[in-house]
Parts: C-alpha cells; structure tokens; sequence
C-alpha cells in the first residue's frame, strides 16, 4: 500500500523515539469508492452488508522493510451494490478508529449486490522505506 497517514507516522515516530503509545491489537480491512490521504477523508463503504474486516500481517523480515498480509479477507454487498472500489485502508478499530495506511488496488472493482470482492494472503504488501 502507499502511504502511512498521519496518525500512523505520528505513532511509529512516537514508539520508536519516546517508547510512548502501543500497537493496535487488530487491524482492520477497509475498501473505499474514493481514495483517502495521510489525513484521513475518502469516501469509505457503508450499508449493504458492508463492515470491515478483520487482517493479520506476517512479521517483516529481509532488507526491505515490507509485509503483507497473511490472511485471506473478504467483503460481500448484501441489499445493494457497493459501487466502484478504489482503494483500501487498514485501521485499529472495526468501526470508527484511525486510519493506519491507505493505498490504491491495483484495478478498480465494482461490487455489485450478491458479489463479493476478495483479497488473497499475500496480496496486500506495506512497505516503509
């Protein structure tokens, strides 16, 4: 995925120099019809069976400093279309909660009701470099 948000950026700087703050307890998928920035705002899902979805990352190792997800995670429009999904973003909570990163999917997708849209282990990479 593309970027830390804000938050995100403020809480790793937080962490690594100050000791303060700690890691989410879970992560959280989320899908958007219009993309996010660092500071949050896009335009997330709602309605139609939509929730996000629980995530897990493998441990980042090698030279890279890049991850990807472990889980396979998916979502399923029920009672309406989700409508053209353009990005993901991971957060620390289910509901409500900061936005940790964001990024585009590499095709846009549009879900329509009785569809599902699905994200393989291994297919979302986080990277900071």
């Amino acid at each position: 995925m593309a970027a830390l948000s804000d938050y995100a950026e403020n809480l790793l700087l937080n962490f690594i120099l100050t000791g303060a703050g700690s890691a989410p307890s879970n992560l959280y998928l989320g899908l958007y019809t219009t993309a996010p920035n660092d500071a949050g705002g896009g335009t997330e899902l709602s309605g139609n069976g939509y929730s996000r979805q629980a995530i897990t990352f493998n441990t980042a190792s090698g030279t890279g400093g890049t991850t990807d997800n472990s889980n396979v995670t998916s979502f399923t429009a029920s009672g309406g279309d989700f409508g053209n999904i353009v990005a993901l973003g991971i957060f620390d909570a289910q509901t409500s909660g900061n936005l940790l990163w964001h990024g585009a999917i590499a095709t846009n997708k549009t879900v329509y009701s009785g569809d599902s849209i699905q994200f393989a282990a291994g297919s979302i990479d986080l990277t900071i470099a």
